[in-house]
């Protein structure tokens, strides 16, 4: 989404858990990874910060320089209070997506981060969605008076959020927003951007979605 804010165009390398030979070159483990020309860059913020920089003539991700100090504050929020949020929902869902050579490393490793099974985690599935729901409860507020979290038009504020939800959409069926809520019509609104760009993405949720990109649909 930061790469189409841009009107960037990226070769797009999809890799497994078991890939991380292939990102060794950049001295670290963990997906994304941009290769921009002599440079290598990981971790979606210093990416996004990144393409800010390296690219000021094109759209700004952040709407200024002021706003991105407060953008950290809101990707630092989806980082370590949504995303675990959304993991107790789907953790199990994701699992089963996965190849069978990825399965062991991600149930050590999520089990190890949450400290019970996978199946532990996502227990009493009910109580969990209500608690994510509950957890939006700022970003609703927001969203009420207006149409993206940076205002009229997305910034990366948006994406850092929306990336959440995209992986809710592209590894579980379970649908995490009720759909009468504003974060959710604030998910459809992300999901045309771009020509629907982010709604042609392979979906468990909507294996047919990818037919119907550009539709608006």
């Amino acid at each position: 989404m930061a790469l189409a804010h841009k009107g960037l165009a990226a070769e797009r390398v999809p890799l497994r858990f078991a890939d991380k030979d292939r990102i060794a070159f950049s001295g670290q483990s963990l997906v994304p990874v941009l290769v921009d020309g002599k440079e290598t860059v990981s971790d979606s913020w210093r990416i996004a910060v990144h393409l800010e920089d390296r690219f000021p003539g094109l759209p700004s991700l952040f709407g200024s320089q002021s706003a991105i100090v407060v953008t950290r504050f809101v990707n630092s929020w989806a980082d370590t209070v949504l995303l675990p949020a959304v993991a107790r929902v789907i953790l199990i869902d994701v699992y089963h997506c996965l190849d069978a050579e990825d399965r062991t490393y991600f149930r050590s490793s999520r089990e190890k981060y949450f400290g019970m099974p996978l199946e532990a985690v996502v227990a009493d599935q009910a109580s969990r969605l209500s608690d994510l729901r509950e957890t939006l409860l700022p970003v609703r507020h927001v969203l009420k008076r207006q149409a993206f979290i940076g205002g009229e038009e997305p910034t990366y504020a948006d994406y850092c959020v929306f990336g959440m939800f995209m992986w809710a959409r592209g590894c579980s069926t379970i649908e995490v927003l009720d759909l009468g809520d504003p974060v959710a019509a604030w998910r459809e609104r992300l999901l045309d951007a771009f020509g629907g760009l982010a709604r042609s993405a392979p979906s468990v949720q909507y294996p047919d979605a990818q037919l119907h990109h550009g539709s608006g649909g």
